[in-house]
């Protein structure tokens, strides 16, 4: 008799190919439809590594924003989820005073996917020209979000 998986941890079969397949469900759409996806690998452990990875990058994000964030939605995601458990209270307000006051009225509505390195530039010139910034070479609050935020948001596929 076959092992029995938990809840949560997607079923593994082998197929009539000879390959594994893990299958898990990845989240649901706007109708409550499950969104089913799969793994496949030779061998039977390597579908088990590949399974816990894929479960575990699912529940971080969900999947079917994930192409509809707009920058607004992306960075308040990002400043509750990484910045807000890990850093000190000073530096939480450093973050929100950038996010709130200077990135969010500039660049807020613009779609994640469309957003490009020029508008951003573009966005950090006007801030040095408007006295926001004081020198150009020093990292100042809305570059240095802007710069973390597109790190996590290349890690989880998002940028």
């Amino acid at each position: 008799m076959p092992k029995r998986r938990a809840n949560g941890e997607g079923n593994i079969r082998k197929r009539k190919d000879g390959r594994w397949e893990g299958r898990y469900t990845a989240g649901y759409d706007e109708d409550g439809k499950v969104i089913t996806k799969n793994v496949l690998g030779k061998t039977q452990a390597e579908v088990k590594e590949k399974l816990r990875a894929a479960i575990e990058s699912s529940k971080q994000l969900d999947p079917v924003k994930a192409g509809s964030y707009t920058l607004e939605q992306w960075l308040r995601l990002w400043n509750s989820v990484y910045v807000e458990p890990q850093v000190r209270y000073s530096t939480r307000e450093f973050y929100h005073n950038a996010i709130d006051h200077h990135i969010i009225p500039e660049l807020g509505s613009t779609k994640l996917e469309k957003l490009s390195m020029l508008q951003i530039q573009r966005f950090y010139n006007e801030l040095l020209k408007n006295g926001r910034v004081q020198k150009p070479n020093q990292p100042e609050l809305p570059k240095v979000c802007i710069r973390r935020n597109s790190r996590n948001g290349c890690r989880h596929s998002i940028l």
